[in-house]
């Protein structure tokens, strides 16, 4: 119970507790959820305080304030797990990056295809970036004709985000998958 209010737990909390709710009157609910209707503030304390709990000020924008007589460090700790429970189930999305040369190899684009292929069925989005050297950037239809190549092999898998396109020595393409995480 936090009966003190210069109790830890009250000084940086989001709600106002106990001694802390500085309103006249108040709406009170009862820790069965029985709604006690408006009262004096201290007589609400004493309540709260007979029953050996905290009045919580739970909605602090209605006219009186509604407060709840619970167990504040056991409400505090409630939240704190549905916190940490959604934040398990939340799914982050990744970007990989994928990168190819103009004059890549049969087997080489195999290889490459297959890490896109797994990326896209895990979930992920695929940054695809060719890298032009030197002269090679004259011959953009040979990086284009792979890229198109790489989008017809991972159409069942995946959709074009953005691309392809040219950013100095490089052509960048970026896939997101069609389905959800597994």
């Amino acid at each position: 119970m936090n009966r003190g209010s210069n109790s830890p737990r009250a000084i940086g909390s989001r709600h106002r507790i106990n001694e802390r709710i500085r309103v006249r009157e108040v709406r009170v609910i009862d820790r069965d959820g029985k709604m006690l209707g408006v009262l004096p503030t201290d007589e609400a304390l004493r309540k709260a305080y007979d029953s050996e709990l905290d009045l919580v000020e739970i909605v602090p924008n209605e006219s009186p304030p509604v407060c709840k007589i619970m167990d504040y460090g056991k409400y505090l700790y409630e939240l704190r797990k549905k916190e940490k429970e959604t934040k398990k189930h939340q799914v982050g999305v990744h970007l990989k990056e994928v990168r190819f040369t103009s004059r890549i190899g049969e087997s080489d684009y195999q290889v490459k295809l297959r890490h896109i292929c797994d990326f896209l069925d895990e979930g992920d989005r695929v940054k695809v970036v060719l890298r032009f050297r030197g002269r090679e950037i004259t011959h953009k239809e040979g990086g284009e004709q792979i890229m198109d190549r790489i989008i017809e092999d991972t159409k069942d898998l995946g959709k074009v985000e953005f691309g392809p396109r040219l950013e100095g020595y490089s052509m960048m393409l970026q896939l997101v998958p069609l389905g959800r995480r597994k």
